[in-house]
């Protein structure tokens, strides 16, 4: 097969998102909802504030009596009481008289304003500090000053998010607020791992002779729990048949939405992925115009969507934030479903094969303070981690370029997006 006969990028990972579908929809308690797609609508029940309360420690009075306070003149008004947040003062304020107020404490009856204590000749203020007889404060304010209104945040009957709205720390704790303690989201997927090949060891085994640790299936479960989804590592298969059936089956058996594999797509006597999903599923494609990532195979076993990713684990690393990442981010619910990208000044001559490549770099702003510039993290080879390390994007040189001169334009792929660029 010539290159030619291979898929491009964009026709890979549209044949990949054309084979998933958006899960379900599940209830669950708020936190464990944190970083999912809302599957609903949320229609506020109550009304934040739910009352009016002060803004500040201070004084709640009538702001007509502080209408000529100054500090050479400051107005005095008579204390009837002290009301502390969460607790309701049943008194009355009339001209004349003041309440000492928390910051969030309901505002007394007959209340229009609030003054600050430091607007006082009450400057601090602790649990030792007796009620005042009497208070002088030292400026005007006008009605509502340093006053939280009901509804000033949110009414009641309001909605306040919407289907397919991602749920951060701000909105769970908007919704903690609504008192919601369950919420409808689209459900996380779950997504099975197999390293495959007999070189492989667990990470906790010593080194033998012609053998390494599994580092893919690591680092895939990485990439699926930085995504929000669950991975279900199903461990190292052989290179045999029987041992990627065994693998699948109790991927199968866990009800996953998603298989991944590394290794095991290529021409090698010993790749066998692909004759499994050959034989009990079926193979979409399995090669694609990149680099790094050539070999990557994509169909489904039983029904369940399986992509086969490269052996080599920057190739793997790679291949899964071009494919599998777009897949999962699909299924969990959302839209945007590839990361950032910006233009950058390149600093090194790039080289490449013709094939679109994704080349390692870290990424800052220029120091004319104007845009941004991408210099290469180091050796490229697909065996080469240390560099991913080292890198905070993929610059993209499109298929057919096979030389980047030094002060060329590219689009750079942000995979540490905004951290690494603006700290």
């Amino acid at each position: 097969m010539s290159d030619a006969e291979y898929l491009t990028v964009e026709e890979a990972l549209t044949a990949v998102l054309s084979g998933v579908s958006v899960l379900a929809a599940e209830q669950v308690p708020l936190l464990d909802a944190l970083g999912c797609v809302l599957a609903e609508d949320v229609v506020a029940k109550d009304s934040l504030p739910p009352f009016a309360n002060s803004s500040m420690d201070g004084y709640a009075l009538v702001a007509s009596d502080l209408a000529r306070a100054t500090t050479e003149n400051p107005a005095t008004l008579r204390v009837v009481g002290d009301v502390a947040a969460g607790t309701v003062l049943e008194v009355t304020i009339k001209s004349g008289t003041a309440v000492r107020i928390m910051t969030g404490a309901p505002l007394p009856p007959g209340a229009d304003a609030v003054v600050p204590v430091e607007d006082t000749n009450e400057a601090w203020r602790d649990r030792e500090r007796p009620l005042p007889e009497q208070i002088q404060v030292t400026r005007s304010v006008k009605p509502g000053d340093y006053i939280r209104h009901p509804g000033e945040d949110i009414e009641a009957g309001q909605t306040i998010l919407r289907e397919g709205h991602i749920l951060r720390p701000q909105e769970v704790g908007v919704l903690a607020s609504l008192g919601v303690s369950q919420i409808s989201v689209i459900r996380r997927p779950k997504v099975a791992i197999i390293a495959t090949g007999d070189e492989l060891l667990e990470v906790d085994q010593p080194l033998q002779p012609g053998k390494i640790r599994n580092s893919n299936g690591y680092t895939q479960a990485a990439q699926i729990i930085a995504l929000g989804a669950e991975p279900v590592q199903l461990g190292i298969a052989g290179d045999t048949e029987t041992a990627v059936r065994q693998k699948l089956q109790a991927g199968l058996d866990a009800n996953v939405d998603l298989f991944i594999s590394s290794a095991g797509v290529s021409v090698g006597a010993y790749d066998v992925v692909k004759a499994v999903l050959e034989a009990e599923g079926n193979v979409g494609f399995w090669r694609v115009r990149m680099r790094p990532g050539k070999p990557l195979a994509y169909g489904t076993y039983h029904g369940v969507p399986y992509l086969g990713l490269p052996g080599n684990p920057v190739s793997a690393m790679v291949s899964f934030e071009r494919f599998a990442r777009a897949a999962i981010r699909k299924m969990a619910g959302h839209t945007q479903l590839e990361r950032p990208t910006i233009p950058v000044t390149v600093q090194n001559e790039i080289h490449s094969d013709g094939r679109e490549s994704y080349i390692r770099a870290s990424v800052a702003p220029a120091d004319e303070g104007v845009g941004y510039t991408a210099v290469l993290t180091g050796d490229q080879g697909s065996h080469i981690l240390t560099s991913l390390v080292k890198a905070n994007a993929l610059l993209i040189v499109s298929e057919g370029v096979k030389k980047v001169p030094a002060g060329s334009q590219l689009n750079a792929w942000m995979i540490d997006w905004p951290e690494t660029v603006f700290l």
